[in-house]
């Protein structure tokens, strides 16, 4: 069994790697590329393993069926799993060729050189190419090897060294393809019917309205609740749809709760788990004791955050075509394999009989609208077989039927002795499940994940979720801190009966646990007088996460402070197992209680850095993100739906409020790649609480960080 979750389940090495006509080197991966830039690292890890030009290798685009199942895009695994992967197919593959060109030029293997895919013995200057021992349409046979020897670091030509992204030029000059972008012959355009709010049901339609549309050509598609309309004129399509929705008469009986979410996540019933080592156990949590006897100071707190949404700037779509009772689906998920599983399962198909085909749409780091366009895209395919059926999701369907990031609550206390050393910690996180991806499983329990799926007149159940019991996963994600505290109680509390709907968002649990943790390490340390930076290192022995801290934090000391101008600093390390990252945040609170963000630094050691340029952007990218979250961003509701439904309702960072980022790398290229796509996200939001506070000292609990918000804390204090 391989050591590697991704060779595990595709051990063969041609289904990896494939020598093509004209000198090309097709490389696959399952993970998708939705601007993290794993393409453009995975092509430099097989260049340095095989001694070829990055310029020769061509990064196939997943389909389900041919490329590897590497699962989910996400929980920043991409390189531990897909580059390791095809850093050990390259490897085993470079070993096999030179074995052949060995034999072919009469040589031993120790004897040759190679260089862009020219093998040369040294002794004879005899030569052979790669494409000469692997020709066009032949096969290795052979499988992934990870004890074939690895290239050193200190022989790295391509990795480590800075690359443009692959598609950067396309995307720049406008001339890139997005899957809205998609045509075929034939092709109808859609757009989904949505009711006014998930409880909402269909109880008809005006028939004079939908005679009137099917006589204009627009085809209908009706099953249950689920309406849907196809037009081969896209405007066209949007019109009817905005007409079939005023011809419905929905059941709206059922509103959505209201009221203050972070109460109710402390009112709720609740399933209580303890955490130990960053998993849950089945052990009843422990009571919260009384602090201890020898503390000098003993502080309780809470934070808040509301739902959150993706917001991908693009509303999600997908292509669908259903022919000869086959299904095949152009789609923006990221997890295709996870899709075709849960869509065969709610369609009743054969998964063999379903292809997902990922095209890139809008950008988006976690679950989003797209699997759920992609169902109905799918379910209009079957109604309208032979036609391509292009569906595309409007601003307001995105906005109100995206699964959200959940709201979440935590409360912390922590006592301190008379060293200045944390002697005691709790935290509890309050929070409706953050793992709602469709998958298989149980019960039907995948499908009733996709969203059309649960409007059909056979309706498949929403399921009922289940406390995550993984290590560092869902809401207990870096609940657990780094720090060295002598006694700690960690609970994660699943509340079911939330409101709205929800799964995974960028960084799941991570960045509410690690606002609170760094919030609160804050609060600590300046209720004991100490500095933010040395109170932290007392508690930290990995020397590592000394490192970035003590970096980021010698950066932000450079910069001279003005009136209301305030500093702040937060640390994390993803999951406890990923990339270190300290966020230094500089910025201006004015008189009328704004934020102005006018500096951010992030110091991080990601391991051996393959692509540094890439990993510079995910972590500028994740300070930007959360940037947003903290300062701007909350979905609201009342019980007749959604009511942040545009981009003024629910507003997010503009240019105008972007501070300018530095980012400064530790690479150590002896270590193994740490993953760093989430790494900044949790300490972003910190560090901007902590540089309010130094600038004000007013301490923000709650996110948003809105102008009424910081009010309404000043008056609190």
């Amino acid at each position: 069994m391989a050591n590697n979750s991704s060779l595990s389940k595709t051990p063969g090495l041609d289904q990896w790697i494939q020598f093509r006509e004209n000198g090309r080197l097709s490389v696959a991966n399952g993970k998708v590329d939705i601007g993290q830039r794993i393409s453009t690292a995975v092509a430099l890890i097989a260049a340095e393993e095989l001694d070829l030009d990055p310029a020769r290798i061509d990064i196939q685009t997943p389909v389900t069926g041919v490329a590897p199942d590497e699962g989910i895009t996400s929980g920043s695994n991409s390189m531990e799993e897909s580059g390791n992967a095809v850093r050990h197919a390259a490897a085993t593959a470079r070993r096999h060729l030179l074995s052949l060109a060995a034999s072919t030029l009469d040589t031993s293997p120790d004897m040759l050189e190679v260089d862009d895919g020219l093998v040369v013995a040294r002794t004879t200057n005899r030569s052979v190419t790669y494409w000469d021992l692997m020709p066009t349409g032949s096969s290795f046979g052979i499988e992934v090897d990870e004890s074939a020897p690895i290239k050193p670091a200190s022989e790295h030509k391509f990795v480590g060294k800075f690359t443009p992204a692959r598609g950067m030029e396309d995307l720049v000059s406008g001339h890139a393809h997005f899957i809205q972008d998609l045509t075929l012959p034939n092709m109808l355009h859609a757009r989904p019917v949505r009711p006014p709010h998930y409880h909402s049901r269909l109880l008809g339609l005006d028939e004079s309205i939908t005679n009137r549309l099917s006589s204009e050509g627009i085809t209908i598609v009706q099953d249950g609740s689920f309406l849907a309309v196809a037009a081969s004129d896209e405007y066209s399509a949007v019109r009817a749809a905005e007409r079939l929705f005023n011809a419905a008469t929905w059941d709206t009986s059922i509103g959505l709760a209201e009221g203050d979410m972070a109460k109710r996540l402390l009112d709720e019933p609740r399933q209580s788990l303890e955490v130990v080592d960053g998993k849950p156990t089945d052990n009843p949590p422990p009571a919260l004791h009384a602090s201890p006897e020898d503390a000098a100071l003993t502080l309780t707190a809470k934070y808040d955050r509301p739902y959150h949404m993706h917001g991908s700037v693009g509303p999600s779509a997908a292509m669908a075509i259903y022919e000869n009772r086959k299904l095949t689906i152009w789609s923006h998920s990221q997890g295709i394999y996870l899709l075709r599983a849960a869509m065969a399962d709610g369609l009743e198909m054969d998964p063999e009989d379903i292809v997902i085909k990922h095209a890139p749409g809008a950008g988006c780091y976690g679950h989003n609208g797209a699997d759920d366009a992609a169902t109905d895209a799918a379910l209009v395919a079957k109604k309208i077989p032979g036609r391509p059926i292009l569906l595309k999701w409007t601003r307001d369907n995105e906005h109100a039927w995206e699964p959200y990031g959940p709201a979440m609550t935590m409360v912390l206390r922590g006592s301190v002795d008379q060293a200045g050393k944390v002697i005691d910690w709790s935290h509890e996180t309050y929070s409706d499940t953050h793992m709602n991806r469709p998958r298989a499983g149980a019960n039907r329990a995948g499908p009733g994940r996709l969203l059309p799926l649960n409007y059909l007149s056979a309706p498949l159940p929403k399921p009922v979720a289940s406390p995550n019991m993984g290590r560092h996963a869902g809401i207990h994600r870096n609940l657990d801190p780094l720090y060295k505290f002598p006694q700690t109680r960690l609970i994660k509390n699943l509340v079911r009966s939330m409101p709205l709907r929800t799964s995974s968002l960028r960084t799941l649990g991570a960045y509410a646990n690690v606002f609170a943790i760094e919030s609160f390490m804050n609060e600590l340390a300046h209720g004991v007088g100490d500095d933010p930076i040395e109170f932290r290192l007392r508690h930290l022995d990995d020397p590592r996460a000394i490192a970035v801290l003590k970096a980021a934090g010698d950066r932000l000391s450079t910069r001279n402070k003005g009136k209301s101008i305030g500093h702040g600093i937060a640390f994390a390390q993803y999951k406890n197992n990923k990339t270190y990252a300290a966020v230094g945040i500089e910025l201006e609170v004015t008189d009328a209680a704004e934020i102005n963000l006018l500096y951010a630094v992030a110091a991080a050691d990601a391991g051996q850095v393959v692509d540094p340029d890439g990993l510079s952007a995910q972590l500028e990218g994740g300070i930007i993100q959360a940037a947003s979250w903290t300062l701007y961003e909350e979905v609201t509701h009342n019980s007749a739906g959604i009511t942040s439904r545009d981009w003024d309702t629910y507003p997010i960072l503009r240019f105008g409020n972007v501070p300018e980022v530095e980012t400064i790398i530790i690479n150590r290229p002896s270590d193994p790649f740490l993953g760093a796509g989430e790494a900044t996200a949790g300490p972003t939001a910190a560090a901007i609480a902590n540089a309010v506070f130094d600038a004000t000292s007013i301490r923000v609990r709650a996110l948003p960080f809105t102008p009424d918000r910081i009010k309404a804390a000043a008056l609190d204090d």
